[in-house]
């Protein structure tokens, strides 16, 4: 399987230039979707602004100057990914991937404090031996608890890298939304409505500006008010 893909083709959420080249590199399988995520070197160079080739960004990244999630990033295609926390030690810097309001990847600069906990979504359950409770989430990890508290579409916000759980906002009316796909991908919405149907049809959620969307577009950032750093939308 090739490494690279052609720019133009590339998901129209990275925020490159298409006509700079034929090529770009394309992350490797991970625990993100190609459409909410980009290989570390695209976000070295292109979104950092770090280096201005690949070969640099190669070699930063082969130092190990890059930290995803208080861990070492060891590979130029590992895919980063919507609320991953990036941190650059030797800038003194510290970012969270979002979604602009133009449904772009972005990186929020935050405080060194907020870079220690990350939100995670829950994907889905499984029963393990023992009666207890495995939750898969959004970024690949698994953690097995003793009780079932948590339901699918819910978040966690979780200290990284321990994965110690720290609060828990419902997919609930009321919830803060963020949008990470579809037509209204980049949006930020209160929830009015989560409409659980019992048809093979997805579940809908509804937000109080009239908007709607299925629940996998919805990732919930807080409850009545964000729990973290948004950019700016331009008045």
């Amino acid at each position: 399987m090739s490494g690279y893909m052609k720019r133009l083709t590339a998901p129209r959420t990275w925020p490159i230039k298409r006509k700079v080249s034929t090529w770009v590199t394309k992350q490797s399988p991970g625990p993100h979707s190609v459409e909410n995520s980009m290989p570390a070197l695209l976000l070295v160079r292109d979104v950092l602004g770090l280096c201005d080739t690949a070969r640099e960004a190669e070699g930063i990244i082969g130092r190990r100057e890059i930290l995803v999630d208080g861990r070492k990033v060891k590979s130029a295609k590992m895919p980063i990914g919507i609320m991953d926390v990036v941190t650059v030690p030797k800038l003194d810097a510290n970012y969270r991937v979002l979604l602009s309001d133009k449904g772009k990847i972005t990186l929020m600069p935050i405080e060194a404090a907020d870079a220690a906990w990350k939100l995670v979504r829950v994907e889905d359950k499984t029963s393990v031996k023992g009666g207890r409770v495995q939750i898969n989430l959004h970024d690949g990890r698994n953690i097995v608890l003793d009780e079932d508290r948590y339901r699918t579409g819910d978040v966690l916000k979780m200290a990284v890298p321990s994965q110690e759980i720290i609060d828990h906002y419902p997919l609930d009316k009321g919830g803060v939304a963020l949008v990470i796909r579809g037509s209204l991908a980049g949006e930020v919405a209160t929830v009015e409505e989560y409409q659980v149907t019992r048809r093979p049809t997805p579940n809908v959620v509804r937000f109080t500006n009239g908007h709607e969307t299925v629940k996998d577009n919805v990732f919930i950032i807080g409850s009545g008010s964000p729990a973290i750093m948004l950019p700016e939308v331009p008045a």
